[in-house]
């Protein structure tokens, strides 16, 4: 159901003056407005994209935050939908422009394929990160040399230029976990993936230094899934699940795979991935445990 325009004007000037997480989430935020307003005027796709010239895919594409607007067609929408008001009109078109602005990472465009750029723009908005690696150590957490054995692994054809650009990406991402309102990051992480060399003695060495760092961070907290403790809930692999403080956002879980990646934001999938979450955290190490786990595992490659 449509909000009012004076409940929709002040959630719209909310995004213009803290448009956290860059034009992804002001994709977002936009299409779900647009689609709203759609739906209570009992428009369908079909008549909104005979409006703006196009197809029912692109309004899709649109109301799900996939592609950039341009004004004309936010304008044209909301002539179709009844927003008449220049006040408003002028806050969703403002948006708009926005919405189409590049983020910081968009000068990684050559080795940045689209279903990974959205998952980075999502990481920048949300409020919690909640993921299980079985594999390697996340993203965010690695060291630049655990990093490089990571993307040769991965791009065994890339150039040595091309490895330290994706490199440099990953790093970049980093300063997410300290920047001001830094999001809760809970992280667990397989003993397979702390175990599995990636480099040499030094290079894991380095990089169990940095866990034990990053698990002092107050907004961070790390828990080991020991091989003790059997199969569990997490087997079939990695996991993200990311929560926004926005309304218009719900949460959503992030699957990688080679190539491609899945989002899931349907109520029963989160809550299906919700419930496999919480199983592997209960079935984990406690947090209280993290650090003496990991510093048994760097002082045993000293050995």
């Amino acid at each position: 159901m449509t909000a009012a325009p004076s409940n929709r004007e002040p959630s719209i000037q909310r995004y213009l003056e803290h448009p956290r997480g860059g034009p992804t989430v002001l994709r977002i935020v936009l299409g779900t407005q647009l689609r709203r307003l759609r739906e209570a005027n009992g428009i369908t796709r079909e008549a909104a994209g005979d409006a703006i010239r196009g197809s029912h895919a692109k309004i899709s594409r649109l109301e799900l935050g996939r592609t950039g607007y341009k004004e004309r067609d936010v304008a044209d929408l909301l002539s179709l939908y009844g927003v008449l008001d220049e006040g408003e009109r002028t806050g969703f078109l403002a948006l708009a422009r926005q919405a189409s602005t590049p983020g910081w990472w968009h000068r990684y465009g050559d080795i940045l394929p689209s279903w990974f750029e959205t998952h980075i723009g999502l990481e920048e908005a949300a409020s919690v990160i909640r993921t299980y690696e079985n594999q390697f150590v996340p993203g965010l957490l690695q060291t630049p040399e655990y990093a490089r054995g990571v993307t040769r692994l991965g791009h065994p054809r890339a150039s040595p230029e091309e490895i330290e650009r994706r490199v440099d990406l990953r790093i970049a991402r980093q300063c997410l976990l300290t920047m001001p309102d830094a999001p809760r990051l809970w992280a667990v992480l397989d003993e397979a993936a702390l175990r599995r060399s990636l480099g040499s003695a030094e290079v894991m060495r380095e990089q169990l230094q940095r866990l034990l760092e990053i698990a002092r961070l107050p907004n961070v907290t790390l828990q080991v899934a020991p091989f003790s403790c059997g199969g569990h809930a997490a087997a079939g692999g990695p996991i993200s699940i990311l929560r926004f403080l926005e309304p218009d956002l719900p949460d959503i879980v992030y699957l990688e795979q080679l190539t491609s990646a899945l989002y899931l934001d349907k109520r029963d999938d989160v809550d299906n991935y919700l419930s496999v979450m919480d199983r592997l955290c209960a079935e984990a190490e406690p947090p209280a445990a993290t650090v003496k786990f990991l510093e048994e595992l760097r002082d045993g490659l000293d050995a």
